[in-house]
C-alpha cells in the first residue's frame, strides 16, 4: 500500500510539473506572440549558442555571452535594460543600438524569428 501511495504522489508531481511548463509556456506566447519551440530552433539558426550557454538547446554551451539559464527571471537585460518582452524583442533584432558598443552582434532576426526566440527564453525561469 506504501508503494501505491508513492507512486500515487509521483504521478501527481508529474502532472502537476508538465501543467506548469504548458502555463508558462502558454504565458511566454501571450507575452511575445511567438511560439517557443520555433524560438529553440531560431536560437540554432542564428547561432546563439555560439556564445551563450542556453539550457534546453543542444550544444549551447557558448562563454562568450553571458548564460541565459533564467533569462525570464531576471530584472534587467543586457545591464540595465528593464527585462520586459519589447525590450528582449528589440535586444534579440538590435543590440547595437540598443546599447553601443557590445559584444552581440546583429544577426538579421526578423520579427517573427525574434518573437520565437523571446518566448522560449521567456520559458527559462
Amino acid at each position: 500500500m506504501r508503494s501505491l501511495g508513492l507512486a500515487a504522489a509521483a504521478a501527481l508531481a508529474l502532472v502537476s510539473s508538465s501543467a506548469c511548463a504548458r502555463s508558462e509556456v502558454e504565458a511566454a506566447r501571450g507575452m511575445t506572440g511567438g511560439e517557443p519551440d520555433r524560438g529553440r530552433a531560431g536560437l540554432r539558426k542564428y547561432g546563439c549558442a555560439s556564445c551563450h550557454t542556453i539550457p534546453g538547446v543542444r550544444g549551447a554551451e557558448g562563454l562568450v555571452g553571458p548564460p541565459l539559464v533564467h533569462i525570464a527571471s531576471r530584472t534587467y537585460l543586457a545591464g540595465d535594460l528593464p527585462n520586459t518582452p519589447e525590450n528582449l524583442l528589440r535586444w534579440i533584432r538590435h543590440p547595437q543600438d540598443v546599447r553601443r558598443p557590445n559584444a552581440m552582434p546583429d544577426m538579421g532576426v526578423t520579427a517573427q524569428d525574434a518573437r520565437d526566440i523571446a518566448a522560449y527564453l521567456y520559458t527559462l525561469r
